[in-house]
C-alpha cells in the first residue's frame, strides 16, 4: 500500500474537486482516500500509473512521488526521457559519476 500527498490543490470549482475524487476511485488499484492522501496498491498496471499520470499532472500534485512506480517491467516507457513527465517523475538526469573529476586527495 502506498499513500501518495495531494494537499494544497487549487480546484476550480465544486465540481472540479469532485472529479478529481472521483476520477482516483476509478483507478484500478485505488483503496481509498485518507483525507489529502491517495492510498493506492503498491503494484499497479500501465494503464493505472499512466492514469496516475494523468491525474497528478491535471491537478498539479506533486509527480516526484510517482517515480517508487518505476519497475524493471515498465522503465522502457516510464522513464523514458522524452516523456512529458519524465522531468516531474524523476527530475533532472543524474550525472555519469564515472565521468566526473574526482577532486585530487590530499596528502
Amino acid at each position: 500500500m502506498v499513500h501518495l500527498d495531494c494537499s494544497g490543490i487549487w480546484f476550480g470549482s465544486q465540481l472540479d474537486e469532485k472529479h478529481l475524487f472521483q476520477w482516483a476511485a476509478e483507478i484500478p488499484g485505488f483503496l481509498r482516500w485518507e483525507q489529502d492522501t491517495l492510498v493506492i496498491r503498491s503494484r499497479l498496471s500501465e494503464a493505472s500509473l499512466r492514469d496516475l499520470l494523468s491525474l497528478f499532472s491535471r491537478y498539479e500534485i506533486s509527480m516526484g512521488q510517482l517515480a517508487q512506480f518505476q519497475t524493471s517491467k515498465n522503465e522502457h516507457w516510464f522513464a523514458a526521457p522524452h516523456t512529458y513527465w519524465h522531468k516531474r517523475v524523476f527530475g533532472s538526469q543524474k550525472p555519469n559519476r564515472a565521468l566526473q573529476r574526482t577532486a585530487p586527495s590530499v596528502r
